[in-house]
């Protein structure tokens, strides 16, 4: 215990560090501190980094920060409809931003992917703005920001962006390859989980922050009707333990109407061969995506670690996720948490899918690699399940050797024993991470500031078939 206090104490010092001003003023965290912060971008302050530390800061009761970085991304947020695609849309939120000097003055330099590698916008940093604003909120207390009407409208710009008409008749988001935590190509275009358990929050988020009103309540109803529509969906499709794979198994292909089973035309030979040794009796979790023809197989740590405490996955899908975790701890977490996601996609899958990504190689990086980060996410996942022995002891893997490995950004192999080969140190949510999960296990009712009530399911059906028109 006191190696973990004393790597609390230094980590909590590291994080003051990262810490950037505006008009002398905290408004956010670089990226990395120390001699990382030179290499490409990460001088800069990434929304979904922040969140990390944001958390961090929340339950420690640090709330300045929180509110400057949110005032501040919301100046940034786009108030114009633009038919330039070159140009971020209406209501997106930047990946990122840093402070630099114009007319010798501090201002806020923006980037919403066009500096990007690969060039891909952000589609979680909307999602984290909101679910910080709900987090800020709880803490304060202070209705009085979140119902500021540049804050108000801030909201309603984001679920205009998010709502609004689309080539798309499913409740989840379509989104390419590169648009969130996993930031390159790794076949998770389409509807990756992550994306949309971080929707089913800002959804919830949204719904308790707007005022009700005349402007509002139209937004209201249709965040409160989409989120039954999304949370249904998930809850049916997404979901994988022993019996659905069963079925899945004796799927019949190629149905047409309304009685189909398989409706999203799955191949029982899609099903890989890790899997059936690999999954539980007991366990299941979300698949790590869904669409025409396709079901990702692949286990997303950050989606099913998040749908435990969101209230996206009910109480019998909680255990099983915790219990996946706990059978598999040596595949998902091993000498390191946790894997971005498992397993590693290798040989021909690999050069296909990546485009032969070097950073990406099989049980490195994204692919299969170890993102110690995650460790508040499997404390607050464990608490919620009331099995905070699993957050405890994540919490003292990464507590062994974060602090004299220089805090890096990833670790690779299959077990997590390898620095990450491009792996960044005195990575900041790196940091954050482990001091969130601290304070997490330390004071486990702060978890309310994160969690939800479980949503409500409108008596409807969302796949039905439409109304025939006549002429």
């Amino acid at each position: 215990m006191k190696e973990l206090d004393k790597s609390i104490e230094i980590g909590w010092d590291l994080l003051e560090q990262s810490v950037m001003t505006y008009d002398g003023k905290p408004i956010g965290t670089l990226a990395a501190c120390g001699d990382s912060m030179e290499a490409l971008n990460y001088d800069q302050c990434f929304m979904r980094d922040f969140a990390v530390s944001a958390i961090a800061f929340l339950l420690r009761g640090e709330t300045e920060i929180v509110r400057n970085f949110l005032l501040a991304t919301l100046r940034l947020q786009t108030h114009e409809k633009q038919l330039n695609c070159f140009k971020p849309g209406e209501g997106l939120m930047p990946a990122s931003f840093k402070v630099v000097q114009h007319n010798g003055k501090d201002a806020l330099e923006a980037d919403f992917g066009e500096r990007a590698i690969a060039r891909v916008t952000p589609v979680d940093s909307a999602f984290w703005w909101l679910i910080l604003l709900r987090a800020y909120t709880n803490v304060t207390q202070d209705w009085n920001f979140a119902h500021r009407s540049d804050v108000q409208t801030g909201i309603r710009l984001l679920l205009d962006l998010c709502l609004l008409a689309r080539f798309d008749m499913f409740p989840t988001m379509l989104v390419p390859d590169g648009s969130f935590m996993i930031d390159r190509r790794m076949g998770v275009y389409g509807y990756p989980l992550d994306i949309q358990v971080l929707f089913f929050m800002a959804l919830q988020s949204a719904q308790e922050l707007l005022i009700p009103n005349d402007t509002n309540d139209v937004y209201i109803d249709a965040a409160k009707t989409r989120l039954s529509h999304l949370t249904f969906h998930l809850r049916q499709y997404y979901w994988l333990n022993f019996p659905q794979l069963n079925e899945i198994y004796r799927y019949q292909s190629e149905e047409f109407g309304d009685d189909s089973i398989n409706q999203f035309n799955i191949y029982a030979d899609s099903i890989p061969s890790w899997l059936e040794g690999w999954l539980r009796e007991d366990g299941g979790y979300f698949v790590g995506n869904l669409g025409p023809a396709r079901m990702d197989f692949r286990w997303l740590s950050q989606g099913n670690l998040l749908s435990t405490f969101s209230g996206l996955a009910n109480d019998n899908q909680q255990q099983a996720i915790l219990n996946q975790l706990e059978h598999r701890w040596e595949d998902l977490v091993g000498a390191m948490p946790i894997k971005a996601c498992f397993p590693a996609l290798e040989g021909r899958d690999w050069q296909l899918i990546t485009g032969s990504d070097p950073k990406n190689k099989p049980w490195s990086y994204h692919n299969g690699g170890s993102w110690p980060f995650l460790v508040w996410a499997i404390a607050a996942a464990a608490i919620k399940g009331k099995r905070p022995e699993l957050g405890h002891k994540a919490v003292e893997i990464a507590a062994s050797r974060l602090q004299d490995d220089g805090w890096p950004e990833y670790y690779d192999g299959r077990t997590g024993r390898l620095m990450g080969r491009k792996a960044r140190k005195r990575q900041t949510w790196t940091i954050a991470g482990l001091l969130a999960a601290y304070e997490l296990l330390t004071h486990p009712e702060k978890l309310e500031m994160l969690s939800f009530p479980e949503p409500a399911i409108l008596p409807c059906t969302i796949d039905g078939a439409s109304t025939p028109l006549v002429l």
